[in-house]
């Protein structure tokens, strides 16, 4: 398929239907849930027209940047899992985000992500890492996380120390199964 264009999201027909009588531009600027999951999607081109859009859900695709996401003030929830993404950018903008997911991708560091002060659940397992690395975390963007995030999943990246974490402060729910923790009791005592 290629690009995700407005052009494309015209010519769905979920959102043909949806659409009805109503002039293009004008539903585009009230769409607020856009899913293209699954469609062999690459790249992500201009959608600046679709201004109120909340959800996005691109997983399951070939999209290995992330940009053009600038626009969307609102957008809440983004669904990136399963693609080809090798570095966290552009989203400094999306200060509304509360959920993030970027599972399944081909990403060796989480960073980028300071002023997503709104950010409570972040979903980075299951990288596909070259064998022998790890995932590893900015200090800039866990301190900057430190007081939102409340969910983190971590499992299947080969981490083998989670001190770094221990500035989050309001994590309630952490995933860090299938990794090279030796001591996680200890390292969770380090935390406090």
């Amino acid at each position: 398929m290629g690009r995700l264009t407005v052009d494309l999201i015209a010519k769905s027909s979920v959102h043909v239907k949806n659409r009805r009588d109503e002039p293009l531009e004008q539903y585009l600027k009230k769409l607020t849930h856009l899913n293209f999951s699954n469609k062999n999607i690459d790249e992500i081109d201009d959608l600046s027209v679709c201004k109120n859009l909340s959800a996005i859900y691109l997983y399951d695709n070939n999209i290995t940047q992330i940009h053009n996401l600038d626009f969307a003030f609102n957008l809440t929830h983004l669904y990136l899992q399963n693609n080809n993404i090798t570095h966290i950018a552009n989203l400094s903008s999306l200060q509304n985000l509360s959920k993030l997911y970027l599972s399944g991708n081909c990403i060796s560091v989480v960073e980028e992500l300071e002023g997503l002060t709104e950010l409570r659940e972040l979903h980075v397992e299951n990288q596909r890492l070259p064998l022998g690395e790890k995932l590893l975390f900015d200090p800039r963007t866990l301190q900057s996380l430190k007081k939102s995030l409340c969910v983190l999943n971590i499992k299947k990246n080969n981490i083998d120390e989670i001190k770094e974490l221990a500035c989050l402060e309001n994590l309630n729910q952490f995933m860090a199964e299938d990794n090279q923790i030796q001591d996680i009791k200890r390292s969770l005592m380090e935390r406090r």
